[in-house]
């Protein structure tokens, strides 16, 4: 990394983990070990010791690690981040003299030369090494040993060695450029999220919901198995060009309009809906959220309403057409008349930069840890990275969503300028092979890095057409399939009511609960709550299911069945998954291939498996398993893998 021609003796180069040159943060999880590699090397033979350097980026001080050469100036090692928050890791390179001297010295000692003037120049560097404490001693002593006896073991000593290590001259020291870590915590990683808008989860039909109608949904959610409960945005909603049912331009009386319309008389951003409560209900909601092991997340939408308080407070924030006409949101054709985009170009554009971040740290404040941002790709990059450093800095334990269905590239680009986890286009990947190809690119270098995927099988905007059939089967195939190939993945709500009525030809529910209230039967018959709680309890139970980036496909001789295998961190728990993609029974050979088990610290093949389901037990014989899979019963076989 550093150029001998700028002073460093020293290529540092081809560090491995690195975003981009060390331009955007590596992403890792608190408390897990970090491994580093990096080619380091110098002209001539001499002997190369480096070091591995860390800290947080508040911090002055760095912690240290010997680094481990591998083979062809190939270097490695690891440290364990005990904090959460952003970080900085070097590399640093010397050659270390009483090494080569002694690797030298011994050379021509077993050659039978004559090595007295050579030990007189160990000797000398011995002198030269100034050290206190106990090093210092080990160093003098032993220099003194020699001078006094003649013997070239004194010189020898292995102490002396490990002493030299330490405290020997490094004239020569090279350091890389600083680079930046982001430390999080496990829920970045791996979560199951379930997305609910609060206004519907009332009992009565008419009647707006609250947030005391949620905490009573609170036992259902979590009895599935969930992690993350979701709200779509809570705040004031604005009348002006309110939306009707089904996205019509004029609402009719009664009409509660899109929650994505924020603000009116009644506040913005940092208020509640009135109908929805008041803000100690709120904090209700979140603290009862804690008892059942819940974490509430925000949607974020940075859009207004006509009616918010920041038009009359802050005009200059909004752009105007040159009639004089406020510039409504669009996306041409669609046309949204309730929303208002603020203008991050504008004169004052600072002052909007920083409502927008105190509007975060409000919620931040009232026990919001998790938010999820609407169409982040719309607004300035720039931003989003000073946004995200600012709470970040402030509070490392929050988790950033980027809600963003756009261009691969600027998906990625969001991902490394700081958002936590990120939409995929797992919604529409439904074919075996475009499924393997997306997934191999999600966990290849440098995707793994920085980019963490959470699987959503359906929003309130996106009704997939392969789940418009209503087919159980089709709901179960999908949703194993984001629980077990990722991570985090998220259901909206009714999705586990097989809620599937299209509008014609599109991929969106029709009577969309963004424009009605909508009253539910959360009991009805065929719901696939069990199925669900099933799922997450096998990803509580089995670590390898909650991380993505180990992952292998396994050949399966047919094209409508996907097979993988998953291993987690620690390499202790193996589970391997089969999962049909069409209704018909599949029979199908599921190869194992080279897998191996840690038993007892020893990698071991299997010897059998044990359906995470149903606890079934399977041998495994000729290297892997025969099984068939009733998609009418269940399109997913997911086994751990014994030795």
């Amino acid at each position: 990394m550093i150029s001998p021609a700028l002073g460093g003796a020293f290529h540092i180069e081809a560090i491995h983990p690195l975003v981009d040159g060390g331009r955007f943060p590596v992403k890792r999880i608190v408390g897990e070990p970090i491994e580093v590699e990096a080619d380091i090397y110098r002209d001539g033979h001499d002997i190369i010791a480096a070091a591995l350097l860390w800290r947080r980026e508040v911090d002055r001080d760095w912690q240290r690690v010997p680094m481990q050469h591998d083979v062809n100036d190939r270097w490695h090692g690891q440290f364990v981040p005990c904090q959460l928050g952003r970080h900085l890791y070097a590399i640093e390179a010397w050659t270390d003299q009483f090494a080569t001297w002694r690797h030298g010295f011994e050379l021509k000692l077993n050659a039978g030369q004559d090595v007295s003037l050579d030990a007189l120049e160990g000797a000398e560097l011995l002198s030269r090494t100034a050290a206190s404490d106990q090093v210092g001693a080990v160093i003098q002593r032993q220099c003194q040993l020699f001078l006094e006896s003649g013997d070239y073991q004194a010189l020898l000593a292995p102490e002396l060695m490990a002493a030299m290590a330490l405290a020997q001259p490094r004239p020569d020291l090279t350091r890389s450029p600083a680079l930046p870590l982001m430390v999080d915590r496990p829920r970045a990683r791996a979560g199951a999220w379930y997305e609910m808008v609060p206004r519907s989860q009332g009992r009565t039909p008419g009647q707006h919901g609250t947030f005391r109608d949620c905490i009573a949904r609170l036992p259902d959610i979590a009895a599935m198995g969930f992690d993350v409960l979701y709200l779509t945005p809570i705040h004031p909603i604005g009348r002006t060009n309110r939306k009707g049912r089904n996205n019509a331009l004029a609402a009719a009386p009664g009409d509660p309009g899109s929650f994505y319309a924020i603000g009116s008389a009644e506040g913005g951003h940092d208020a509640v809906h009135p109908e929805l409560g008041t803000i100690e209900d709120f904090r209700a909601l979140v603290a009862a959220c804690r008892t059942v092991n819940l974490e509430v997340a925000l949607d974020i939408a940075v859009q207004c309403s006509p009616d918010h308080p920041w038009l009359r407070q802050h005009p200059n924030w909004f752009r105007r057409r040159p009639d004089g006409s406020m510039r409504f949101a669009e996306n041409p054709p669609k046309k949204y008349e309730d929303i208002v985009n603020p203008d991050f170009a504008c004169d004052d554009a600072g002052s909007l930069w920083n409502a927008l971040r105190d509007v975060l740290l409000f919620w931040v404040a009232e026990g919001v840890s998790i938010f999820r941002i609407d169409n982040p790709h719309t607004k300035p990059f720039r931003f989003w990275e000073w946004l995200i450093r600012e709470v970040q800095l402030r509070h490392p334990d929050v988790i950033f969503l980027a809600e963003a269905f756009t261009r691969p590239k600027l998906m990625k680009g969001l991902a490394k300028l700081g958002f936590t986890q990120s939409y995929t286009y797992f919604t529409w990947r439904v074919q075996k092979w475009e499924i393997e190809q997306y997934l191999r690119e999600l966990t290849g270098v440098p995707e793994r890095d920085f980019f963490r995927p959470n699987f959503f099988v359906n929003t309130p905007d996106i009704l997939p057409f392969h789940l418009q059939s209503g087919e159980p089967w089709v709901f179960k195939a999908r949703l194993a399939l984001a629980a077990t190939l990722s991570a985090s993945y998220g259901i909206y709500n009714g999705f586990e009511l097989l809620e599937h009525r299209p509008i014609p030809g599109r991929e969106e529910y029709l009577d969309s609960e963004k424009y009605e209230i909508k009253v539910r039967d959360w009991d009805q018959p065929g719901h696939l709550k069990s199925y669900i709680r099933d799922l997450n309890q096998a990803r509580r139970r089995h670590p390898a299911l909650l991380q993505t980036n180990d992952l292998r496909f396994v050949e399966i001789n047919d094209e409508h069945v996907i097979g993988f295998i998953k291993r987690s961190l620690d390499g202790r728990n193996t589970v391997g998954v089969a999962i049909a993609l069409s209704g018909e029974v599949h029979d199908v050979w599921f190869p194992l291939g080279d897998t191996l088990v840690e038993v007892g610290g020893e990698l071991k093949p299997p010897v059998a498996v044990e359906n995470l389901i149903t606890g079934e037990r399977l041998p495994v014989q000729w290297g892997g398993l025969q099984l068939r899979i009733d998609p009418a019963r269940d399109p997913a076989l997911l086994f751990q893998c014994l030795a």
